[in-house]
């Protein structure tokens, strides 16, 4: 079932319901209540969007007159305790693994917890979108309290700012990533020039260095690049490139499975590594978020025909 959330001059926005193992909204499956999520679509002059309340994640927008800029498996898995592959996924306490000796799932929690929808808003420029994660005692290696809100803009670019609230009396440390996936005609196509002549830790070898030539983003490839000046992914098939612009954030994240990799990787369809690249703005170190302090991140993702 669907329902109409806001219907005014300038947009619509719609609940709908994602289904396991289809990246396309549908009806609830009889007898199938925990093989979904609550989604949103969104309808806009600049643009169409799409996002599950389930990890508060970006799964889809397309601005008039281009293809999506975000890839979605459509092997995607609409399952609790399980993330979903493409579109943005917050990583969030931590990014990638915890260095604790405690088994946790990569990428903290925030991207599979059910995200609460706190306000809507619509105008002849775009629609913003307002969501909000809070809870405390949520993981053995993050009991803060805390509050997450986030904002999200969709227009003829898409604005994405996560406010990170450390709620509790202990000062507490965050990691993360806003990791964007990123469609492309193919990895092979892609150039993204602002990456040369920047540090980098390639988390496959164990070795840093410096990025001395155009970087290739067929993978398999994984690196955590020391630069906040902004990218663009220039894809030369689709004639089309993709700005992102961030702000508070210290590292771009560049990662590909490549082909073996995938093979292994359930919910990626069959060659859908070929499909997407993923740039992440990133704090993959340790930040401080003192008691009571709220931190903000955020990235502005912008598409052009060449």
């Amino acid at each position: 079932m669907t329902q109409i959330l806001l219907d005014n001059d300038f947009a619509q926005v719609t609940a709908i319901t994602l289904n396991q193992g289809d990246s396309s909204p549908g009806n609830l499956p009889a007898g199938n209540a925990t093989e979904c999520h609550e989604g949103l679509s969104i309808s806009h002059v600049h643009c169409q969007a799409r996002l599950s309340l389930y990890g508060g994640q970006v799964l889809s927008f397309t601005p008039r007159g281009h293809k999506d800029v975000l890839w979605l498996s459509e092997q995607a898995s609409y399952q609790r305790g399980t993330a979903i592959r493409g579109g943005i996924p917050l990583c969030w306490p931590w990014f990638g693994a915890h260095d604790k000796q405690i088994k946790s799932a990569n990428h903290g929690f925030a991207r599979q917890l059910p995200w609460q929808l706190e306000a809507i808003e619509a105008d002849e420029s775009g629609v913003t979108l307002v969501l909000v994660l809070e809870g405390e005692q949520q993981h053995p290696l993050w009991p803060n309290a805390y509050k997450l809100k986030q904002t999200l803009f969709f227009g003829k670019s898409l604005k994405q700012t996560l406010a990170m609230s450390n709620l509790s009396p202990d000062d507490a440390q965050y990691s993360t990533a806003l990791h964007s996936y990123f469609s492309v005609s193919k990895p092979k196509n892609v150039t993204i020039d602002a990456l040369t002549g920047v540090n980098y830790y390639d988390k496959l070898t164990g070795n840093s260095s410096i990025q001395q030539q155009s970087v290739s983003c067929v993978g398999e490839i994984d690196r955590e690049y020391h630069s906040s000046e902004p990218m663009t992914l220039v894809d030369s098939q689709w004639q089309r490139k993709i700005t992102i612009v961030s702000s508070n954030c210290q590292q771009w994240v560049l990662w590909n499975p490549g082909v073996d990799l995938a093979n292994t990787m359930a919910d990626i369809h069959p060659n859908g590594e070929q499909e997407y690249v993923c740039l992440e703005a990133a704090n993959t170190r340790w930040q401080a978020l003192p008691a009571g302090t709220t931190v903000i991140i955020s990235q502005e993702i912008t598409v052009t025909k060449l």
